[in-house]
This record gives C-alpha cells, structure tokens and sequence, in this order.
C-alpha cells in the first residue's frame, strides 16, 4: 500500500488559490468590522456617551396612543418597544391576509373574459403601483381626520357602529368566557386544518370526498360555543356611547391604523394580483381543457385545478410582497402610528442610545422577516413536485 501524497502548496495549484483568496477576504472583513467597533466606541468614550442595554429597565415616562397589552408612561423603555412591536405585528399580519385576499381576487378579476372587469383590474393595479405608498398613506389619513365628520356628527351605518375623524368605533365584547372562546376557536382552526390535511391524503389514497366544508364549519361554531359554556357563559357586548365630545365603551380603530392598513393592503394587492395573474397563466392549458372536459364550472376549475398548480409559481414572489409588507410599515411613523419605529424614535430621543436603538429595530424587522421567509419556504417545499 503507497504512502498518501503530500499536496504542495503552489501558486499554480486552483485549490490553494481559491484557500488564500477566502483568507484575505475573511481577514478583510475581519479588519474592517474591528476597526468600525473600535472607532464607534472611541468616539461614544470620547462625548462620555453610555453604551449598553440598561436604559431598557428604566422608566419610560412617555404615553403610547394605541397598545394592544397594558401600558403606561410609569413601565420602562423595555415594555414600550414591546408595545411598538406588537403595533408592527398587528398590521402586519391584518395586512397580510386582506392584501392576500384582494390581491387574488383582483388577479383572478385581470384574466375575466369580461372586458370591463378585466380593464378595471388592470387600471387599478397600474395605478396603485406607480404611487408611492408614502403618498398613498398621507391621502389616506388626510381624508380620515379631515373629511369625516366629528364624534358629534359620526356616521352610523350599523347599531354600534360610528365613523369619525376619531376612528372607527366597533362593539367589543367582554365576560370571563371570552378568552375560552376565543381558545376554542385556536383549537377549532388547528382541528381544521389537521381534517383538510387527512382528507386530502384520504382522497388520493381512495377517491373519496370528504365533506370538509360541511364538517370544519361545525368545528368552528361548536368549539367556540363550547367555550362560551365552559366559561360560564359570561359574554357581553361593549356597546359605544357618545359622551361629551367623545365616545367611550367598545373597540376603536384609530385614523392611524385605520389608514395605514389601507394604504397597505391597496398597495400590496396590487403587487399580489400580478403575483397571482402569472402564476395562473403560468399553468398550461392543457390543464384548463382537461378540466372543461369533466364538465367544471370555471370557479370549480380555478379552485380544484388551476390555483394548486399556480401556487408552486406564486410563493417563491408572494413570500417577498409579505416581507415588503411587513417592512413598508416602518412608513407608519410618517402619520403618526406608534410602531415600533416610532416607540424606538421617542426612547433614543431621551436616553441617546442611538446605537442600541438602531440596533433593537434591526434585529426585530430581521426577526419577523426570517420568520415569514422560514414558514414561506417550509410551505413552498410542502407543496413542490416530488421528482422521482
């Protein structure tokens, strides 16, 4: 058995030129990190600027107009970054799913046979996307606050319903069987899709349709309502009230919510709808004939055939109009919404730890992105063609 040859180390030898050009890069960046640390702390040392994350357990002492958790000016810096990351999260997500919804809805609306629905769709979504949504949320806002009546003048389209330049008022609901309800309906949603999952395995394993609409409807009325029971049947509707020159009672959507989820989802739809109208032309006609030839409606065709097949085309584009989304409502400091740019804005003001505050906005956007990216591609491989 011969002894194993040694590699030499040459300047003509790829391999090695390829290992000293990856050491200079990393030593490269390696360098340009340090010195950039180095100096900003020179400097923070230099102005007797305090670096570090303590400010964060002091108090705060500023109010937030809106927070979905308990909060007040006399809770420390932590809770009101807390408070302005869940302001993020929550239109994010209400953003996310309208804009989804309209979005394909328009999309599906471009490809009509009908020449006037098709036209309208596609003015809608020119023109949307050629407006910049910094622009679109000042309009917004500026038709709230300055062309809605006020609370004394509210519109009220609904019993407990009132639209004002203050916001929308909606009735909430209150009793101890509220938060059992609102568990059985988490457990309603989790045992629905679990059925859709087994039903479809069931379907291609046998043929056999599993009345699935029929039975996760059940699930979604029984659970809830079991909940009601198990909590006492303690529920009742907070009904707003016109008192002095504002309302009080109910739930509020506020001019600033209110407008920056609107610029949002007409926004983004308009991006989605494209998303959506390649991904259905993207499946081959053959399809649509197959389909035509069983005798499917062309909604029956859309839903069972065409959009499963047109998904594996709209992910991958669909996963980055969700991060835009998600990252577009930083814009909402512009119209006063307290996110968690403008709640991190309001602490480096006071306390000057303008690093550390940069540096909180960063990694929370980051967080949220890689958490949509992840959950997208987990599901973008769930339904990808298994190749053999």
């Amino acid at each position: 058995m011969s002894a194993p040859t040694r590699r030499r180390l040459s300047w003509s030898d790829p391999a090695t030129r390829a290992l000293l050009y990856q050491v200079v890069v990393v030593g490269l960046v390696g360098f340009a990190v340090w010195y950039l640390v180095s100096n900003t702390l020179h400097n923070l040392s230099v102005r007797n600027i305090s670096t570090g994350f303590g400010f964060l357990n002091r108090e705060a002492g500023f109010a937030i107009g809106e927070s979905p958790v308990s909060y007040s000016p006399a809770d420390t810096y932590a809770r009101a970054i807390w408070v302005g990351l869940l302001n993020t999260l929550r239109v994010s997500v209400v953003g996310i799913v309208l804009a989804t919804l309209l979005g394909t809805l328009i999309g599906i609306a471009r490809l009509s046979k009908n020449w006037l629905v098709s036209g309208v769709a596609a003015v809608y979504v020119e023109v949307m996307r050629n407006i910049p949504l910094l622009l679109q949320l000042f309009f917004w806002y500026a038709i709230i606050t300055e062309n809605m009546p006020g609370p004394r003048q509210a519109l009220n389209p609904l019993p407990g319903v009132f639209l004002s330049n203050r916001g929308l008022k909606l009735p909430g609901l209150q009793g101890d069987a509220l938060d059992w309800i609102i568990g059985g309906l988490a457990v309603a949603i989790v045992l629905v899709i679990i059925v859709a999952h087994w039903a479809r395995k069931r379907q291609a394993a046998t043929g056999q349709i599993f009345p699935l609409g029929s039975v996760s409807a059940a699930l979604l009325l029984a659970l809830p309502l079991a909940g009601w029971v198990a909590g006492g049947a303690s529920l009742n509707f907070d009904m707003p009230e016109l008192k002095g020159f504002n309302f009080v009672g109910g739930m509020t959507l506020s001019p600033e919510f209110s407008a920056l989820l609107l610029g949002l989802v007409i926004y983004t739809s308009a991006f989605v709808a494209e998303v959506v109208r390649s991904g259905i032309q993207a499946v081959g006609q053959g399809q649509w004939e197959a389909a035509q030839a069983l005798g499917l409606s062309r909604a029956r065709m859309l839903r069972l055939v065409i959009l499963p097949q047109a998904l594996r085309v709209i992910i991958p584009p669909m996963t980055s109009q969700y991060l835009n989304l998600t990252k577009n409502s930083s814009l909402a400091v512009a119209i006063g919404y307290p996110d968690i740019v403008s709640v991190v804005n309001t602490t480096l003001n006071q306390t000057g730890q303008a690093i550390e505050g940069i540096l909180i906005i960063m990694a929370a956007y980051l967080t949220v992105s890689l958490s949509i990216s992840i959950f997208m591609n987990w599901y973008n491989k769930r339904i990808a063609l298994v190749e053999r």
